[in-house]
């Protein structure tokens, strides 16, 4: 910001800067990271860490499949109930292989909102494949039958 100064007429006059404050705040020096001399040392041995990380892997792979037979229980015992036409229908809930109950509730309670989920089973005379009917065709019959 400039500021001229007034003076008398028989002087030049000049423009005279003023000082202005700086409103950029600018940020505070951070010191630069030194580098250690001496890497810290390692807390166990790399073996003993190794040992431990496999060790791992293999809880975490039986894990892997307990929970895959887990989801093949719950679909086998839905399937035993022969109420639901698909058992992957019923999405798998680690209480119903507890407790019998909670899984009928949770297939009658998944029937009464999606009723088209049931199985069907067809009974009766539909009018295919093998009937009760003659067990063959006679010649003497059917000549009894029209000569009648």
């Amino acid at each position: 910001m400039t500021v001229e100064q007034i003076k008398p007429e028989d002087e030049a006059t000049e423009p005279v800067e003023t000082a202005t404050p700086d409103l950029e705040q600018t940020e505070p020096e951070t010191p630069e990271p030194t580098e250690d001399p001496e890497p810290e040392p390692e807390t166990f041995p790399r073996e003993y860490v190794q040992k431990l990380r496999d060790e791992s892997a293999k809880y975490r792979q039986r894990a892997a499949k307990t929970d895959e037979l887990a989801h093949r229980l719950h679909a086998a015992l839905v399937t035993a109930t022969g109420r639901l036409a698909d058992p992957t229908d019923l999405p798998y809930d680690e209480a119903h292989l507890d407790d019998p109950d909670d899984l009928e509730r949770a297939i009658s309670d998944l029937l009464s909102r999606k009723p088209h989920l049931a199985s069907r089973r067809v009974a009766g005379d539909v009018g295919q494949g093998a009937s009760g009917g003659t067990g063959g065709v006679s010649l003497a019959g059917l000549l009894r039958a029209g000569a009648a």
